[in-house]
C-alpha cells in the first residue's frame, strides 16, 4: 500500500504551529538551565528562578542585551534600568518563540516533519548564538569559555531544538488527524 503525501502547512499555519512549538521548546531550554541551578544548590521554585528580578542592566542575561542595543539603537535613548527584567523576560521567549516560527516554515514545508530535526536545529541555534554574539561583544569567543559551561548550553539548546520540534511534529500530527482519540 503506497503512503499518501501530507497536504504541507499553509505558511499562516507554519507560523502558529512555530510559535507555540518554539515556546514549549524555551521551556525545554530553560528545564535544563533549572536542573544546573538546582545542581549547583539553587532553592528557587521553577517559576521563581524563571521570572527572578533583574534590577538593573549590568545583570541583565544576554537576550535583555540583545533587545537593549535594538531598542535604544532605534529609539535613540536610552532604557532605564528598571525596564531590564521586563525587556530581558519578553526578550528571552521571543527569541525562542520566533526561532520556533523560523523552524515551523521550514519543516512545515517538509513532506514529513520528525521530531529528530530538533538535534541538528538546536545545535544550529546554539552555534548561530556563539558566532553572533561574540560579535555584538555580548560573548567571549567560544573556546575561553569552560568546556562543562559550552556542553551544558549545548544540551540546553538539544533539549529546545528537541521540544520544538516534537511539539511541531504533534501539532502536525493531530492537523492531519493521525492523532486519534482511543476510548
Amino acid at each position: 500500500m503506497m503512503r499518501s503525501r501530507r497536504k504541507p502547512l499553509t505558511p499562516l499555519a507554519a507560523v502558529a504551529a512555530g510559535l507555540l512549538a518554539g515556546a514549549v521548546g524555551t521551556v525545554c531550554l530553560d528545564a535544563v538551565h533549572y536542573v544546573k541551578y538546582r545542581r549547583a544548590r539553587g532553592t528557587d521554585s521553577p517559576l521563581a528562578w524563571e521570572f527572578a528580578p533583574v534590577e538593573s542592566w549590568e545583570k541583565a542575561p544576554d537576550p535583555g542585551l540583545v533587545a537593549k542595543r535594538l531598542i535604544e539603537g532605534f529609539t535613540q535613548s536610552r532604557l532605564p534600568d528598571d525596564s531590564a527584567w521586563l525587556t530581558s523576560t519578553i526578550a528571552h521567549w521571543a527569541y525562542g518563540s520566533l526561532a520556533g516560527v523560523a523552524y515551523g516554515i521550514v519543516a512545515g514545508s517538509l513532506p514529513r516533519p520528525s521530531p529528530v530535526y530538533g538535534v541538528p536545529f538546536g545545535a544550529a541555534v546554539f552555534a548561530g548564538d556563539y558566532v553572533a554574539l561574540p560579535i555584538a561583544g555580548l560573548y567571549q569567543p567560544i573556546w575561553q569559555y569552560d568546556k562543562k559551561i559550552v556542553a551544558w548550553d549545548l544540551g540546553a539548546h538539544v533539549a529546545y531544538g528537541t521540544g520544538t520540534a516534537l511539539t511541531f511534529w504533534l501539532l502536525d500530527r493531530l492537523r492531519t488527524g493521525a492523532v486519534s482519540r482511543r476510548g
